[in-house]
């Protein structure tokens, strides 16, 4: 048997490429088959990068930013009395005063024991000749379902025992037709339990993902300018900017720079960054570029909100938005200003002041916002002031956001800040998309845009540079009416409750999640838009369990997955919600209010008083309801609650229908 911690195992070896595998090979650079050197697998080495002129790393950044994060990155932090807070030599992780802390909680235990960092691709090598079975020891176990989230892999050991979810990095929500369809090919060929979700953070996480396969996959992922490194566990989350950053008539600022640039630090070109890899918990960052606050900077860690101060551009700094299961808080302001060079530093000031400080005991009081409060605002300002460039924050700027700005739908045409172009947003329910729809969102997207597919913090996607002259056609597209052939129609003028609807992965995939979420929340929703006239948009939100990745606080109305006594009267709990009431997004952004406690077989009642008594919706008459109407009625009076999840309630790999067990 390999162990997955073996100390050498041999030369790697070329990865294994499956016949018609799609492949991007344009950006495709040397073979050192090493994580912790990653920079040459992803873009060529050092002589090559200055030899062509251009910056190293993954995403496109300057050469002046390049310089900005080598600076950064080699240089460890020594405090007052010079003791070094980190350093990048270790070959185990430990925290800068241990002596502060009653004890560790076992994910801390588990990165001092051995530096999730160390492992390398051969390693990946190896395990893939190996049956996962034999791979699956006591010996080995923290390392299947703990370290590998360092590099995007997450054990589904419950749910889909041997096989993986894997989360890319992907700044602002901008991927390629050609990367969509190294996403798809690799999608379909994980077979059944094979999917891909959009995420709350612009991002894909692609399901069914084995160990023998992920050489293969990360050389495909390297080859079209993709990464998964630093994706998952304590580490800085994907960077979210606008969805229509660079397109929008009203923007302030384009994002998709600054993303890039935060993502490059946040990695070290593809390296690994170790000083910021072993973080007390998940951290989350977003650049604001519309005044529609698309980038939710309010449930960030780390906010960009765009400003001026004495005439130079730059960013007043909101800190400490999150969410958990046991407190979820917005956002405050730091009253600080940064100048845009300074961008990353500020980043890095933030994250090393977290890092440094942040409690590792208890994982439920380990966010940014508990060290906030804990050393107090100013204290925490101050500890970041420290670390800036001259050793000092600028108070707040004058804001460039319009708080009396209304909040634009990006579904659907809009016309671009480019003439004769325009951008075209399109649903997809609770971000579920098949292999099948992946091949055809990057057919569309070349054939009628410029290859390009941006998405979006409601799970959705936008295809931008569309010519008028293309509009029609690509209304017309099949996806896109009819869905014939594929997952399900993903319409740019969805209904006005399925439009926003968001949903966590449930206990389909999670083990955590108490009940099925994306079906279910997908045919209350398409069976209310049956039954109720709407005069106004409603978002909903479902999330499993209390950690509240569905965002369900945020909602119009939210339902957090429990369970709850038979309604029946009968022995026994059945799957219900906590409903969450008046979260709002935006310049009045509001976190809503556990209202109620119902079981998901009585949702549909429950719901249309709701929207009737709230949203000023009104019931539709029997003979009002159409034909397309009734079959959603239909589907949720078959919906088969309390069935544990699986692919019989929303197949992974099938054509999108639901199946009653």
């Amino acid at each position: 048997m390999v162990a997955m911690n073996h100390p050498k195992i041999g030369a790697p070896r070329g990865g294994a490429t499956r016949r018609g595998s799609i492949r991007c090979d344009s950006v495709r650079g040397s073979r050192v088959a090493n994580f912790l050197n990653l920079r040459k697998i992803f873009s060529g080495s050092s002589e090559t990068t200055k030899a062509s002129g251009k910056a190293p790393g993954i995403f496109p950044v300057s050469e002046e930013t390049a310089e900005v994060i080598r600076q950064i990155n080699k240089n460890d932090y020594v405090d007052e009395e010079g003791r070094v807070a980190w350093s990048s030599s270790r070959e185990y992780i430990e925290v800068k005063d241990p002596k502060k802390e009653k004890g560790f909680n076992n994910f801390e235990k588990t990165k001092m024991k051995k530096n999730p960092m160390v492992l390398t691709m051969e390693n990946f090598r190896e395990w893939a000749k190996v049956p996962f079975a034999e791979l699956d020891t006591k010996e080995n176990a923290e390392d299947i379902d703990i370290r590998l989230k360092w590099f995007g892999l997450f054990h589904r050991r419950k749910q889909q025992y041997g096989k993986f979810m894997m989360r890319l990095k992907l700044p602002n929500g901008v991927v390629t037709s050609d990367q969509l369809r190294v996403l798809a090919q690799i999608t379909e060929e994980a077979g059944e339990g094979g999917c891909g979700d959009i995420t709350t953070r612009q991002n894909f996480q692609l399901r069914g993902i084995t160990l023998q396969d992920v050489p293969d996959i990360f050389d495909r992922l390297e080859g079209c300018g993709l990464t998964t490194i630093q994706s998952g566990m304590d580490n800085v989350r994907n960077a979210v900017g606008s969805p229509i950053a660079g397109i929008d008539p009203l923007e302030i600022v384009d994002t998709i720079p600054v993303c890039n640039d935060l993502t490059e630090y946040v990695i070290d070109f593809g390296k690994m960054n170790e000083r910021i890899a072993n973080l007390p918990r998940k951290w989350n960052v977003c650049v604001v570029g519309s005044h529609d606050l698309y980038e939710h900077p309010h449930i960030n860690d780390l906010a960009y909100m765009p400003a001026t101060k004495n005439g130079e551009f730059g960013y007043n700094l909101l800190v400490g938005g999150f969410f958990s299961a046991t407190k979820c808080e917005e956002a405050i302001p730091l009253d600080a200003f940064v100048p845009e060079r300074h961008v990353i530093h500020a980043c890095d000031s933030i994250l090393t002041t977290f890092r440094d400080f942040g409690a590792r005991s208890s994982r439920q009081k380990c966010r940014m916002m508990w060290l906030i409060k804990d050393m107090g605002l100013e204290n925490f300002r101050d500890e970041v002031a420290k670390r800036m460039p001259g050793g000092a924050l600028q108070t707040e700027g004058d804001s460039l956001v319009d708080e009396s700005h209304q909040r634009r739908d990006y579904h659907g045409v809009h016309a671009q800040r480019q003439q004769g172009l325009n951008y075209v947003g399109i649903n997809v329910p609770t971000g579920r998309i098949q292999a099948k729809d992946m091949f055809e969102v990057a057919r569309i997207a070349e054939e009628y845009g410029s290859g390009e597919v941006r998405l979006t913090v409601e799970q959705n996607y936008i295809i931008p540079n569309v010519p008028d002259a293309k509009v029609d056609s690509l209304l017309a597209e099949p996806l896109l009416t009819t869905g014939k052939g594929f997952a399900a129609a993903f319409r740019p003028n969805p209904g006005r409750l399925v439009k926003d609807l968001v949903s966590c992965t449930g206990n389909q995939f999670c083990a955590l999640a108490l009940i099925e979420t994306k079906a279910t929340g997908k045919a209350l929703a398409e069976a209310l838009e049956a039954t109720v006239d709407m005069s106004r948009d409603v978002r909903m939100h479902w999330t499993g369990c209390t950690n509240t990745c569905g965002q369900v606080q945020v909602a119009d109305i939210g339902f957090l997955g429990c369970q709850t006594k038979n309604p029946d009267g009968s022995k026994g709990n059945v799957d219900g919600v906590k409903v969450f009431l008046g979260g709002n997004i935006g310049h009045d952004a509001s976190l809503g209010k556990e209202v109620a406690k119902v079981a998901c077989s009585e949702l549909l009642p429950y719901t249309q008083g709701l929207l009737v008594e709230k949203f000023g919706a009104k019931i539709k008459s029997e003979g009002d309801i159409t034909e397309e109407g009734r079959a959603a009625l239909k589907k949720w009076e078959d919906f088969p609650f309390n069935s544990g999840g699986g692919p019989s309630v929303f197949p992974a790999n099938g054509n999108g229908e639901y199946v009653k067990q």
